[in-house]
């Protein structure tokens, strides 16, 4: 089987919207296949598409069957195989009117196209050896991207960045194939090939390289779908204020009631070029009310997923006595504790209270968040204090859950043929775990993959893309 016949595609033409729906200054028309610039020119008072030299830009007039003019409009052509989906590409920039989008489709539908599938041109480009599947799936991403640091880890991955590195491990993967190989081929003779010492120095760094790009899944998820911040503490200290003040927005609901919130309130916002993820929880105590009981049950759990904890004092109350209770939660995670209500109380009681109970080096801040009073110096603190990698650097970092779940895999054959290394195992058993490992990988880049994986995949993307 072929990829075009793999990846479901046909030899036929197809058209679709690329810009978002709905009315706009512009719009853009894509369309690609074989018979885009002979479809295209049916419907193009202009200069002759067969003239046209690729990716030149020219002014004309776009009619229906009969005749009459749609728009006004500006045309682009890309030849194959020099443009994004590897076929002769024409995009046609009208005006954004719903009712003229809606009437150029249908005309370049009349006239011999299909009207595209979600993904299609990005799966034509993946077919078309434009892209791998890992790059394909970066495509998504940018357009997704939410923050600065999401953009950044997309477009590298989109530049193939990670394409490289996996490349790179699929070729020492190959060469352990082969000296394995040759002590199968020559165990008995007497040929000098590698000894095991270099066959198991290798594995280790194969080991080692995919284990590093398997952990910074947990920095790409929280890059992608926001860096997750748990806002906790007693009844009444301030939490939902403290959220409504980072987000800018009445968000959660306020009261002097303890016990108000009893379920977890989530919203993200962008700080620093990067995406968080706040959640409100129910206030700590001891309860007898069974709904309460559950929602400071969800508290523990939001503590738990947390990367970063904001731990809110009320300062004129300095009731910590859930202290040691939030601290067993906390251990091991990044912590900011939040003085809250410094408008009533600037004495700050519960500061030294807290320095007997903090881990060493805690950032404390104190703050109003009723009054707004040093919330963006908080903001800085987090941003500070919630490291992610540097946004100017070049590392690859995996967002994807489909990648994560191959690498894992990966890196447990690996895993196998160190061990198998270690005991003297045979060199034909070693080799199925390297083998093991080579696929994994493959289904990362898409050089292995079923067409049910890439329906999932392309399935999630939006059509014109």
């Amino acid at each position: 089987m072929n990829i075009t016949e793999l990846t479901g595609l046909t030899g036929d033409t197809i058209c679709a919207v690329s810009t978002p729906q709905g009315r706009g200054g512009i719009a853009i028309i894509r369309v690609s296949g074989p018979q885009a610039l002979s479809i295209v020119q049916r419907r193009w008072q202009g200069k002759a598409l067969d003239s046209i030299k690729s990716h030149t830009v020219h002014l004309g007039r776009l009619v229906d069957a009969d005749g009459e003019i749609l728009d006004q409009a500006v045309l682009t052509v890309y030849r194959a195989p020099n443009s994004f989906t590897g076929e002769d590409v024409v995009e046609l920039a009208c005006h954004g009117s719903m009712w003229i989008q809606q009437q150029v489709v249908q005309t370049l539908i009349d006239a011999g196209c299909r009207h595209a599938t979600a993904g299609e041109f990005t799966r034509r480009a993946f077919a078309n050896g434009r892209m791998d599947l890992s790059q394909a799936e970066a495509v998504a991403d940018v357009i997704e991207a939410q923050s600065r640091a999401a953009h950044h880890v997309a477009m590298n991955q989109m530049r193939g960045r990670y394409s490289d590195e996996l490349k790179a491990l699929r070729d020492k993967l190959l060469h352990f194939t082969a000296l394995i190989e040759l002590e199968l081929d020559f165990g008995e003779e007497d040929v000098t090939f590698a000894d095991r010492s270099e066959v198991t120095a290798l594995a280790h760094e194969i080991h080692t390289s995919i284990t590093r790009l398997a952990d910074s899944y947990r920095d790409g998820n929280a890059i992608k779908g926001g860096i997750p911040v748990a806002i906790v503490g007693q009844t009444n200290a301030g939490k939902s204020t403290l959220l409504n003040a980072l987000l800018g927005d009445e968000r959660a609901l306020v009261s002097n009631i303890h016990g108000t919130t009893r379920d977890t309130i989530e919203d993200t916002v962008v700080m620093g070029g990067t995406l968080f993820r706040f959640i409100d929880t129910a206030g700590i105590r001891q309860s007898s009310d069974a709904v309460e009981r559950m929602g400071i049950e969800r508290s523990w759990q939001a503590i738990d997923k947390a990367s970063l904890v904001l731990w809110v004092v009320d300062v004129t109350s300095a009731d910590t006595s859930m202290a040691r209770d939030i601290m067993a939660h906390c251990s091991g995670k990044a912590l900011i504790a939040v003085l809250n209500k410094t408008d009533l109380d600037d004495d700050f009681a519960a500061r030294s209270e807290l320095n007997d109970l903090l881990p060493q080096d805690t950032p404390v801040v104190a703050i109003s968040a009723k009054s707004d009073s040093d919330v963006e110096a908080l903001r800085d603190l987090i941003v500070k204090t919630a490291f992610m990698p540097s946004m100017d650097s070049d590392a690859v970092i995996v967002t994807n859950a489909r990648h994560y779940q191959a690498l894992t895999r990966a890196r447990d054959a690996i895993a196998r043929a160190i061990d198998g290394l270690d005991s003297g195992l045979s060199g034909d058993l070693l080799d199925q775990d390297i083998r093991e490992c080579l696929h994994w990988l493959g289904e990362i880049t898409g050089e292995i993959t079923t067409d049910n994986i890439l329906g999932e995949i392309f399935s999630h993307f939006c059509v014109g893309k």
